[in-house]
């Protein structure tokens, strides 16, 4: 990957011109609403929203469609990639920055790019840093004279795996995506699963993958609660994992275990709100509907009458379903559809959203 810097010179002095040349193909622009995050997620995968979310942008709207934007100067990104030039004064972030395919290779993507341009430096940076741009998008940025400052492998941030405990309570299809990318190269070590249910078909997946497997049922009738959740701890805290997984974990966590394993990540069937205290979000056709926190998300959504579900995967707090979301992916329902066909449409994009997290999670370390 590499970093690239725009001089930010008189030529970026006013956007204007890119305005006026976006309005002649027919866009009309704006600013980022929760509407265009929904429709970010949906388009281009699940992670630039919460980029955008804390930048200043640029909205190309097409029959009052969302249809490209770009942002700028974002804050509190915590990418590795992000600390060396990065870091200089005077050196403005540039982006996240999209297009919907439709739309390439006409006015709208540079016009974009130079109203992003001129927001840095309308906000006084004497430089635009473009982050982890491919080989192939080189020779575009350069057209606006960007000059290339840093090269990196991705893979030098992670230079060995990540020791990780997965909890899961069911059939463990995430668990199965997880394990397939780390063969693919995911830099984790799957030290162990943790089930709470003796049935759950995630314990198998860990035996065909030669994943030491924990069965730990609660037995009701003769633990307590604080018994069974300390005997949790003991056994989660022996493994020393770096990162807890719950990947369909159905059983409440208590303080002292979320308080001792702050690094945790938790995949939820829903489209959660980026905001941790909104009960609601917003979708891409300017819909609104509950967040949908709780074990029976998708049930809870179709019971309601929602016509979207989603994917999210949030850092795991002591407030339920209520950390910051790393990724996530909206999904529409389909007329008549009951849980079990939902279920099977979502399973591929939480695998999606699951990995895209994780990854996430590596490069902010």
């Amino acid at each position: 990957m590499i970093n690239l810097v725009v001089d930010l010179d008189e030529r970026f002095a006013s956007d204007a011109d890119a305005r006026e040349r976006a309005a002649r193909a027919g866009y009309a622009l704006g600013a980022a609403s929760e509407a265009t995050l929904a429709w970010i997620d949906e388009i281009f995968g699940g992670v630039w929203s919460t980029e955008v979310a804390m930048a200043g942008s640029a909205v190309a709207t097409k029959d009052d469609e969302p249809v490209g934007f770009a942002a700028f100067d974002p804050q509190g990104l915590r990418f590795a990639w992000l600390r060396g030039i990065a870091r200089e004064p005077g050196v403005g972030i540039f982006g996240p920055f999209g297009v919907a395919p439709a739309h390439r290779g006409g006015p709208l993507g540079p016009a974009l790019l130079e109203i992003a341009l001129c927001g840095l430096r309308a906000r006084g940076y004497r430089r635009g840093l473009v982050a982890a741009a491919s080989d192939e998008l080189v020779p575009y940025y350069e057209r606006y004279g960007a000059r290339v400052v840093e090269r990196y492998d991705v893979r030098d941030f992670t230079p060995r795996p990540v020791r990780t405990v997965v909890l899961a309570s069911g059939s463990g299809t995430n668990f199965q995506a997880v394990i397939d990318r780390v063969t693919d190269g995911l830099p984790l070590e799957l030290a162990a699963l943790v089930a709470n249910k003796a049935d759950a078909f995630a314990i198998t997946r860990a035996r065909h993958a030669g994943i030491p497997a924990i069965v730990l049922p609660w037995q009701r009738e003769s633990v307590s609660r604080e018994e069974y959740d300390a005997e949790l701890y003991d056994v989660v805290a022996q493994l020393e994992p770096e990162l807890v997984l719950l990947l369909g974990w159905m059983h409440l966590l208590e303080r002292a275990f979320v308080g001792a394993f702050p690094q945790m990540l938790n995949v939820h069937p829903a489209f959660l709100p980026l905001d941790p205290a909104s009960d609601r979000v917003t979708l891409s056709d300017r819909t609104t509907m509950p967040a949908f926190r709780g074990p029976h998300a998708v049930r809870d959504a179709l019971a309601a009458g929602s016509t979207w579900v989603g994917a999210s995967v949030h850092e795991v707090t002591m407030q339920t379903d209520r950390g910051r979301v790393l990724a996530r992916k909206p999904l529409r329902v389909v007329a008549g559809e009951d849980e079990g066909a939902v279920l099977t449409r979502l399973h591929p994009i939480e695998h999606k959203v699951v990995a895209t997290a994780i990854r996430r999670w590596l490069f902010e370390r």
